[in-house]
């Protein structure tokens, strides 16, 4: 399938203009893509969750046509293990926003590391602001070297708020075994921003209280990984499936030989190192890494109710069905009656809030499905219903109660 862009105006996040080819030799009509693609009105809420909505399916509609994933995206070589690490440190220079002299272990590290440059200074005499006491985590890798660089995230655990701006002091990082294997230190990214004025204005953007330090943890201690034999290599996929393991052990087999690979499970492939290729199983494993294999996934829809995020998978199909669907507002408006006591009757002037509610139902819509056998079927179908991505998510889990829905249903 190609995508051509023609004359596309991106105004209001909507796309003005799309065609689509496909090859002469597909006989399948994609059913209405350019009502799919149809402008949406200004003002009508939710129009513009329904134009991420139909993004967000756009992108899925060409994973029908994956080309083959190579071996090392979707799995792992055994002896390419990692090791969490954890470590708690002190993050300054904050603007005023950092933990208050109520949160006592952060005033108790405070004078602690005065007192290893040679300062005693009274807990009790500790009123920054400036400090922050943070957890440090992060991933390290077997292969990581003592003097490789890698990322780590800082998260506030007292009553700060915000670490915009703050530098991360030297932390040690510890795995469960209680051994230190790096360090970290650096000066934070947040990506966002939490501004609050004397008069109680706030602007904020984002979550300030957790964030990353870019290449700020060093390793100081290799971790031991348990090498891969000469003879014997496991292949094991980060997302278990029979089929996929089993184009697995056919790809490699077709590559290097037969029964030099076997399907063990659903995440499991044991791979022979031939005898001519054991003097250089770097050569070897970097060879077989690179193979391509077709993979297969379980369908899914995964719904976002936080966010109103619908992502659903190219082997989603609904069976026939018919929707209705339709939406009651309620609004209270607030109509104060005041009440003014008579002349000299030594009376106050009163009050009273009189709230009246106001219910209006809009116009239902009912469509019925015959059936969609793809994602670009099931969006287009309920693209006709004109509803905003938090509805859809609705109409996704009564999809899946009245069983038309086949695919697994994650909401996260």
């Amino acid at each position: 399938m190609k995508l051509f862009l023609k004359n596309v105006v991106i105004k209001n996040k909507s796309f003005n203009h799309c065609i689509i080819s496909t090859p002469i030799y597909r006989t399948r009509k994609l059913p209405s893509i350019p009502d799919f693609f149809a402008p949406t009105k200004a003002g009508v809420p939710g129009s513009n969750n329904i134009n991420v909505f139909k993004i967000l399916l756009l992108l899925l509609v060409f994973t029908s046509f994956i080309h083959p994933q190579r071996i090392k995206d979707i799995a792992t070589i055994s002896g390419n293990n990692s090791e969490q690490v954890i470590g708690y440190g002190l993050v300054v220079g904050l603007a005023g926003t950092g933990d208050s002299y109520r949160t006592q272990f952060t005033m108790q590290s405070i004078t602690s590391m005065l007192k290893r440059f040679g300062i005693t200074v009274p807990q009790t005499d500790v009123k920054t602001r400036n400090v922050a006491a943070v957890m440090v985590t992060a991933n390290i890798n077997s292969n990581f070297k003592p003097g490789a660089k890698f990322d780590v995230t800082v998260s506030s655990m007292g009553d700060a708020t915000s670490l915009l701006g703050g530098t991360l002091l030297l932390t040690p990082l510890s795995a469960i075994d209680g051994n230190v294997y790096a360090f970290a230190q650096g000066s934070m990214s947040v990506g966002g921003y939490d501004y609050k004025t004397s008069t109680g204005n706030r602007v904020a953007k984002n979550q300030t209280l957790a964030g990353r330090v870019p290449q700020g943890g060093v390793v100081r201690e290799a971790i031991v990984g348990k090498l891969p034999n000469d003879k014997i290599v496991s292949v094991y996929l980060r997302m278990p499936d029979l089929t996929t393991s089993n184009n697995v052990a056919n790809s490699i087999n077709a590559k290097f030989g037969d029964s030099t690979a076997i399907s063990i499970d659903a995440s499991e492939i044991k791979v022979s190192v031939p005898s001519e290729r054991q003097k250089n199983i770097v050569g070897f494993l970097a060879e077989l890494e690179v193979l391509n294999v077709q993979t297969d996934y379980v369908a899914k829809v995964v719904l976002n109710e936080r966010t109103g995020t619908v992502v659903a998978g190219s082997n989603v199909m609904i069976k026939p069905v018919s929707i209705t669907h339709g939406s009651l507002n309620i609004t209270i408006e607030n109509y104060p009656i005041i009440s003014q006591p008579g002349a000299f009757s030594n009376g106050t002037t009163t009050v009273v809030n009189n709230f009246v509610p106001f219910v209006t139902q809009d116009s239902t819509n009912t469509i019925a499905i015959s059936g969609a056998s793809n994602v670009q079927e099931v969006a287009s179908a309920l693209n006709s219903l004109k509803v905003s991505s938090e509805e859809i998510i609705a109409i996704f889990q009564a999809l899946k109660e009245a069983g038309a829905l086949i695919a697994e249903l994650v909401i996260i």
